[in-house]
This record gives C-alpha cells, sequence and structure tokens, in this order.
C-alpha cells in the first residue's frame, strides 16, 4: 500500500495536477501522463525523429531499436511467449477490427459469434458488421441482477458452430471483473477462438496471456499512462500465422514485382506503413511507470479508493450505485434519483471535478436496464482520499439545486 507520502510524491509527476486544480475522476476514458512519458516523446522528435526498418542510418538505427524495445517489453509485460505476437495497432478499437477483418474468411455462414451485453460499442459493431456480410449468428451473453455475466445462459449459447468469443476483461460502464478464464476454457472445448478487450484491465489487474490461454488481448496505451493513438493487439502466433494482411503499404513487404507481392512475416505482416514510434516510444516509458511502482500495489491502493467512494456515496439518499457487491475495479457507476447523470455531471465539472455522464459507449446495457447513463468516477494511482472527500461534499452541494 503507497503510503500519503508516496502519492504526493507520484502525483508531482503528472504536470497537468500542478498547472490545473482539478479533480480527475474520468480515468476510465483516459489516464493523464507522467513528466516522463511526455518528456520521451518530446525528446525523440527533438533528437532522434526517423522512420524505421529503412534506414542504416544511425537515427535509423535508433528508431527501429527504440520499436523493438518496446515491444520485447510489452510482450514481457503481459507474459506474450514470442516478441511476433505483439502487433502494433493505433487503439484497441482497431485491434478488434483488424481481427474481425482477418477472421473474415474463417467465418461460414450460420457460424456463431458471442459477445456480451456490457460491451463497449468498439466490441459489438465490428461483430455486428462481420455477421451481417456473412450471415453469421451474433449471439449475446446477458448479465444477471448483479451484472454479471450469466454463465448458465452462456452455456447454452455456446455450440461447435461458435466461431469467436469476444469479452472484456472489466466492463467499462461498471468496473466488473469478467470471469474470463472460465470463459476461455469453456470456449477452447468447442474450438472457439476468444477475444478478451483489456483496455480497462490492463493497468489495474496483472495479465498473464499464457496463463488465461486466451488467443487475441488488446488495449490501448492511452488508458495505462500512455499516449493517445497506440494500441497493442496480443495473438496467438499459430493463428496470427493464418492471417492475411490487414493493410497493405511499406514495412510489411519482402518483395515486390508488378506481378506479384511476397508479404514479410510477423509482426510486421500486419504493420504496414510508419508506425507512430512516438506514441510507442511514449507507451514503454508508461509500462516503466507501472513497473516502478508495481501493479499490485496500485491495485491494492485503488481498491482502497474505490472502497471508500462507496461507503460515502450510499449514506446520499436516492442513490444507486450498481453492482457495488459484485467484484469491481476503480470504477464506479451511480445514478441518483430523479436527477439525470448529465445535470449532475455538469455541476460538478463547475466544483473542478471531472466526471463521465452517460452512456459510456454501452448503449446497450443502458437499454436493457432502461436508464438513460450513469455518473461514472474511476481511480487511478495519483488519486486520492482527499479528493474523494471533496467531490462527496460538492456532490452534496450540488444536490441542493434540485
Amino acid at each position: 500500500m503507497f503510503s500519503y507520502e508516496e502519492i504526493k510524491q507520484i502525483r508531482k509527476q503528472f504536470t497537468i495536477f500542478k498547472k490545473k486544480n482539478i479533480i480527475y475522476f474520468d480515468n476510465a476514458a483516459t489516464t493523464q501522463k507522467p513528466f516522463k512519458v511526455i518528456k520521451a516523446i518530446k525528446k525523440y522528435y527533438c533528437n532522434f525523429n526517423s522512420n524505421v526498418n529503412r534506414s542504416f542510418h544511425f537515427l535509423g538505427q535508433f528508431s527501429s531499436n527504440c520499436l523493438e524495445l518496446s515491444r520485447n517489453n510489452v510482450q514481457s509485460f503481459i507474459n506474450a511467449k514470442y516478441r511476433e505476437e505483439i502487433i502494433f495497432t493505433s487503439g484497441a478499437t482497431e485491434s478488434i477490427n483488424l481481427i474481425a477483418f482477418c477472421i473474415y474468411k474463417f467465418i461460414k455462414t450460420s457460424d456463431n459469434i458471442i459477445i456480451s451485453h456490457s460491451e463497449h460499442h468498439s466490441n459489438i459493431t465490428p461483430w455486428q458488421v462481420l455477421s451481417q456480410k456473412k450471415k453469421a449468428n451474433l449471439k449475446v451473453i446477458p448479465v444477471n441482477s448483479e451484472g454479471e455475466l450469466n454463465i448458465r445462459i452462456f452455456n447454452k449459447l455456446i455450440t461447435k458452430k461458435t466461431k469467436l468469443i469476444s469479452i472484456s476483461h472489466v466492463t467499462n460502464t461498471f468496473g466488473i471483473i469478467n470471469p474470463i478464464k472460465r470463459l476461455i476454457k469453456t470456449a477452447h472445448k468447442y474450438n472457439s477462438l476468444v477475444l478478451i478487450d483489456g483496455s480497462q484491465a490492463i493497468s489495474h489487474i496483472t495479465i498473464d496471456v499464457q496463463n488465461l490461454d486466451c488467443d487475441f488481448y488488446v488495449f490501448s496505451s492511452h488508458k495505462m499512462y500512455g499516449p493517445t493513438g497506440l494500441g497493442i493487439l496480443y495473438g496467438k502466433k499459430k493463428i496470427l500465422d493464418k492471417f492475411p494482411p490487414y493493410k497493405c503499404g511499406g514495412g510489411m513487404i519482402e518483395k515486390v514485382t508488378l506481378k506479384k507481392t511476397i508479404f514479410s512475416g510477423l509482426p510486421f505482416k500486419l504493420e504496414a506503413g510508419t508506425p507512430n514510434l512516438a506514441g510507442i516510444i511514449g507507451t514503454n516509458k508508461a509500462l516503466n511507470f507501472i513497473v516502478n511502482y508495481s501493479l499490485r500495489k496500485i491495485t491494492t491502493y485503488e481498491t482502497k479508493l474505490l472502497k471508500y467512494a462507496i461507503k460515502l456515496l450510499s449514506n446520499i439518499k436516492g442513490m444507486t450505485i450498481y453492482y457495488k457487491n459484485s467484484k469491481l475495479t476503480k470504477i464506479l457507476s451511480f445514478n441518483i434519483e430523479n436527477i439525470h447523470s448529465f445535470d449532475l455531471g455538469k455541476l460538478l465539472n463547475n466544483h473542478g471535478i471531472a466526471v463521465r455522464t452517460g452512456k459510456h459507449c454501452a448503449q446497450p446495457i443502458m437499454d436493457y436496464l432502461k436508464i438513460n447513463g450513469t455518473i461514472r468516477i474511476s481511480f487511478a494511482i495519483y488519486n486520492t482520499i482527499e479528493e474523494i472527500d471533496i467531490f462527496y461534499n460538492s456532490l452534496i452541494k450540488c444536490l441542493s439545486f434540485f
């Protein structure tokens, strides 16, 4: 567990808190960036800017080395077996779309794809489009009264025709940790592939893809103290080897003639064009930041914040905290009777408190619950108990307006 003084020192690494008097509780959308991440990006552009895998001059070699060092560190961070299993994309959204594009030829009419009721739109729409094009069936795991996946119904949905299951590790709406290892084990009995959207888990839960035995795991750098515009796709090598190129261009070519192109192997086959090298370098520093403070200690501290917030908010009349008895991580969604989330969020903003309001890119689960959205607060390493106290007192003041 971090001490009060340790958290103070950690907060000093985030320039935004020196310049703005804000309480930032929108970490599930994107985290703030430590100065080391920003500095590394600036240093690259000022001193080493060059393209990768094209040039043998020292700048090009330096850039290429930075790219592969970052790939190696991501491999280590999630315990992938091979470095070639790490593919750089523009974000978790592109990673999911890449998989949807590449498995197109493996999906046949009347096959099944399974998602859950509580997925982010980026883990719904690609499978809707694919299912419609291939005339496959898109099946949905409902949630139970505690917001958790209904495993009993899942066991009825999965069949030998199920080709892919795509599930979030942690739901972005309510912060519920899904039993993904159990789902993966069941799926593999039916020879189904499993994609895990780890966007809300990557900086809060230790990820070991070999232990999970998932076929794909995706996440975005900007949700783990890194820059925007950079995502990671992990995929088992034996599966990625079968994938066709997602995009074509420079960097993924072995040989080109006017009659034929021979593509490179992994990982380059799936990384056409100039990569977001500055983002990759920044991501490497973000990984180092997390490792330096220990993911286990970060998780323990965030759990303390979450429990404290639940305890305070439970005292408010008309308060509905969604699924506080489920297995949650760093996300707390709530509503207050007869008050729209947008209105309350706007008033909190006037107090210098940034929260998320609305449907959180998860309209199906909101429609299922018959609500217009929620107020969502989400924590990171730099948040404090004192901030939660200020938030609570500001919330009480805001409620007096209604």
